[in-house]
């Protein structure tokens, strides 16, 4: 599991503490009844910030960064649509080659023109060794990438590849710029030009990026001028700032975005999303790793209880990575709430009662720790309704928050509340978290350090044919076999909620990943809106 998955669209570990200080005595609007802004401009509360703005080491990987572009895009129904690239790729018969023609007359926010030569040098440089981009294995079915004249480029792969276009909403870096850097440390990574809608004015980190539209911008400049994201980790805190009229659209959690239900100059969004919460089970630890506890609190945990209590029903129960309304979610895999069937999990593998109530197995009691994020009210609810109900069944969870500098050295052997979830293909997320090649190596790849023969070659297959068939089948093994071993508890699906200012009229949403409103939300077109006159 990434750390984008996991902490947002790479979101920096600073301290909540200090991140909700700077956010709330800094204001990013000028603030007012109303909105935090007026007329051209748009200020909105987001939870995490990124690590870096250099697509070389991961910004803009998924798309829609808003200072650069991909050579393809995604549209409001996440179809597949042409970005840098004139049209979508031409694919040949056996999988192995796509072949881009690219749109002409596009421009860096600079003013340099963009040709082939920055899609090769951003891949390329991408998949250099030297290159400190976490997520090179997503193109690690990428063999070479070759330029054919200023505006044509080839991709060549080792194997067919199923979702490779997908990967291509990369954002694309300048060749002029990125060259000349270290691209470990180079300034591109504070100070970015791309050819995307906005440019950067400043980030202020912990506290805010400001935004203005890009006057070169391909597509036309965007009618709102200024854009500004604040970040803002504390649900409470944001959710009291958009009230105050500091921001115009903040995301919230669903009984957060409530309360402006009676907010005649507000409008509510929900928005369908591959994002869920899960209790990450780490094989190191004595007990989280006993796959008999892992079994029980997969039967034990009341997963409608938390859709209806801490979700207000804005989502849906997650019996793995794939939500149930997907058409890769294999059914007769959900599991039901079962308190009896999880004390005769644990009766059988040997977990014994104590005179407390808490079971025990050869001089083991069954307790482990389990972490969420300070300042998250949705990961700590989840957290809290999960110790509840392992109670039930005879197992101490002790729940404690903390910042990523505290949680991530403990990965290993203590329970982590976490996120994740990708539409766009099951590869993009299950590969990562599941596969066994990435446990330990990194900490937010395979963060329960799960191992599963019979998972490695399902995903491995699935990810290595483009045959929609035999790729359901594959994904088919890899649901059946974590009902066997689980290995994460998962929870919930959760529906982003955002609750954005009536002055931009209505809005629209897209199925979203696990993004905590960075790059998705209302704002996944602002270069688009038309602000009331």
């Amino acid at each position: 599991m990434r750390a984008a998955a996991i902490r947002g669209t790479g979101a920096v570990a600073a301290t909540a503490a200090l991140a909700v200080a700077a956010s709330a005595c800094s204001a990013p609007g000028t603030g007012g009844s109303g909105g935090a802004s007026a007329g051209d401009s748009a200020v909105v509360g987001i939870a995490y910030e990124p690590e870096t703005l250099s697509p070389l080491l991961g910004y803009g990987k998924d798309g829609n960064s808003k200072i650069f572009d991909g050579l393809l895009t995604h549209d409001a129904d996440m179809k597949l649509q042409p970005a840098l690239a004139a049209e979508l790729p031409k694919k040949s018969a056996d999988g192995l080659t796509y072949t881009f023609e690219l749109r002409t007359g596009v421009k860096f926010s600079d003013g340099k023109p963009f040709s082939a030569k920055d899609v090769v040098h951003t891949y390329e440089t991408i998949l250099d060794e030297k290159t400190n981009n976490p997520y090179k294995t997503e193109l690690d079915a990428l063999k070479s990438v070759e330029a054919k004249g200023a505006d044509e480029v080839v991709f060549k792969l080792k194997y067919p590849y199923a979702p490779f276009a997908e990967r291509t909403v990369q954002a694309i870096a300048p060749a002029h710029i990125a060259s000349k850097q270290d691209v470990n440390t180079g300034d591109l990574t504070t100070e970015p030009v791309g050819t995307g809608p906005y440019t950067l004015v400043k980030w202020s980190k912990g506290e805010k990026l400001t935004f203005k539209a890009n006057p070169r911008y391909w597509g036309g400049e965007p009618k709102v001028k200024n854009f500004t994201m604040a970040i803002i980790k504390d649900d409470d805190v944001r959710a009291t700032r958009l009230r105050s009229g500091d921001l115009d659209g903040a995301i919230l959690p669903p009984n957060l975005a409530k309360t402006f239900a009676g907010d005649k100059a507000r409008k509510t969004y929900e928005a369908t999303s591959f994002d869920y919460r899960v209790v990450t089970l780490p094989t190191g630890n004595k007990v989280a790793g006993d796959t008999a506890v892992r079994r029980a609190l997969d039967v034990a945990v009341d997963r409608k209880a938390m859709v209806d209590a801490i979700l207000d029903g804005a989502g849906k129960e997650a019996y793995g990575p794939v939500p149930t309304d997907s058409e890769w979610f294999t059914k007769g895999t959900e599991r039901a709430h079962d308190l009896k069937q999880a004390g005769e999990i644990l009766d059988e593998a040997g977990w014994r009662k104590g005179s407390d109530g808490i079971r025990e197995k050869n001089g083991v009691r069954a307790t482990f720790p389990l972490w969420y994020l300070s300042g998250d009210k949705l990961r700590q609810d989840h957290a809290l309704a999960y110790a509840s109900d392992a109670k039930k069944a005879g197992i101490e969870i002790k729940v404690q928050a903390g910042t990523w500098e505290v949680i991530q050295p403990r990965m290993d052997r203590d329970a982590v509340l976490a996120g994740g979830g990708a539409p766009a293909d099951p590869d993009f997320d299950q590969y990562a978290m599941l596969h066994s090649k990435f446990a330990g190596g990194d900490d937010f790849n395979n963060m329960g350090f799960y191992e599963n023969p019979a998972v490695d070659r399902a995903l491995e297959k699935a990810r290595e044919t483009d045959d929609h068939a035999d790729r359901k089948a594959a994904y088919d093994t890899v649901q059946r076999e974590l009902v066997k071993n689980p290995g994460y508890t998962f929870l919930t699906h959760i529906d982003h909620v955002y609750v954005v200012n009536d002055h931009f009229g209505t809005l629209t949403t897209q199925v979203e990943p696990h993004d905590h409103g960075f790059a998705t939300g209302p704002w996944w077109n602002v270069e688009d809106w038309q602000p009331k006159k």
